[in-house]
């Protein structure tokens, strides 16, 4: 999974880091009136080009983990229903080392899960059943990787937003001091040129937000379905063990 992150990573990257540029470069260059994406631009510029690029940085950074965990988790779903089947009809014919190839060829942490408990299936159900908890608390925090820091990005968004915000008020009344005069122009131009910045950390706390609770959402229907898969592994272990070990 370090390759997908790394690959994500620096592909948002240099995205980032063109998209900066670009806008570091257009901000010497006469602002002419176009689409959707010109706007943007002008309110990139306007924004100021350094507290703005601050904004972009947990933009960039949250949709790198977002990549790697959706990457993770769609190879990390598995047709349990399907897996299970093939381990019970194995371990009816006591073929114990087929049931384990099964469980270790199928990618995923339910099959990981399988295999933990197959692999203690001499042991008792007692060892298998605290092999699968155990194991399946590891797989859960795997699953649940890099979480934290999508949640951080969400908060650094709009942080670094406000502040851009406050350095803007505060350059803007510097301004009203050196110009002497408090007039709605010289106000309304400082004033909106700092409330860009708390716009441009607010959208992309929300875009970053609806990433991350999509995450959520696949990361508790795979925990859901491995508790329900364990269920499942730990009858039929305890069906071969009442027929096989009589």
């Amino acid at each position: 999974m370090k390759k997908y992150f790394a690959k994500a990573l620096l592909c948002l990257c240099a995205v980032g880091t063109s998209a900066m540029a670009f806008a570091q470069e257009a901000a010497e260059q006469t602002v002419v009136e176009g689409g959707f994406h010109q706007a943007l631009k002008t309110k990139f510029i306007e924004g100021s080009a350094d507290f703005m690029s601050l904004v972009a940085i947990p933009l960039i950074f949250g949709l790198a983990f977002c990549l790697e965990r959706i990457i993770y988790l769609n190879l990390a779903e598995t047709n349990p229903s399907k897996l299970l089947k093939g381990i019970e009809d194995a371990l009816d014919r006591g073929d114990v080392e087929g049931a384990k190839t099964i469980a270790r060829d199928t990618r995923g942490p339910i099959a990981s899960i399988a295999y933990q408990g197959l692999m203690r299936i001499d042991q008792g159900i007692d060892v298998v059943d605290k092999s699968i908890v155990s194991y399946g608390g590891v797989q859960g925090g795997l699953l649940e990787k890099n979480l934290s820091w999508i949640a951080l990005f969400i908060a650094m968004a709009p942080s670094l937003g406000f502040l851009g915000t406050v350095v803007g008020m505060v350059m803007a009344f510097d301004k009203i001091e050196r110009v002497g005069d408090i007039s709605p122009t010289v106000v309304a131009g400082g004033m909106k040129v700092a409330l860009i910045t708390t716009i441009g950390g607010l959208i992309v706390a929300l875009i970053l937000q609806v990433f991350y609770n999509y995450l959520l959402t696949k990361v508790e229907t795979i925990l859901n379905q491995m508790e329900d898969a364990s269920i499942t592994l730990l009858d039929i272990i305890i069906k071969y063990n009442l027929k096989f070990k009589k």
